[in-house]
């Protein structure tokens, strides 16, 4: 793991990427996931040529469990979280761990159905 600290999790499989350790959990259809964002990762600069699109595209629904995490979208509107804090973002977003620490969301997802599945919003407004 990217760092030594955080424990394997029992029942969970361990994925790697890019940059991000990820630890997933089947319950029913959900996913519940911890990822570790290491200190610097933009999602721009880090996973954009991994995934390929401009963007981040996928909803963030969970608990930032410890770290800082900056959202940023094409509007200009910043998210900034800091632990602990429910966390909720839509697609669309480049995305950055603030500080020295690393990022730790526990996140659930229902994969490619996420937003129609937990009713969060498709994409970023302001209403």
């Amino acid at each position: 793991m990217s760092e030594e600290r955080f424990q394997a999790v029992a029942g969970a499989s361990h994925a790697s990427f890019g940059p991000v350790e990820i630890d997933i959990g089947v319950v029913g259809d959900a996913r519940i996931k911890r990822m570790i964002y290491p200190p610097g990762m933009r999602w721009s600069t880090d996973l954009k040529p991994i995934v390929g699109t401009a963007l981040c595209e996928h909803a963030h629904a969970g608990f930032l469990a410890e770290g800082s995490l900056r959202f940023e979208f094409e509007d200009g509107c910043v998210l900034e979280y800091t632990a602990p804090a429910v966390v909720d973002v839509a697609p669309g977003h480049d995305a950055v761990v603030v500080g020295d620490d690393p990022a730790v969301l526990i996140e659930v997802d229902f994969e490619t159905t996420t937003v129609e599945r937990l009713g969060v919003a498709e994409t970023h407004s302001h209403v």
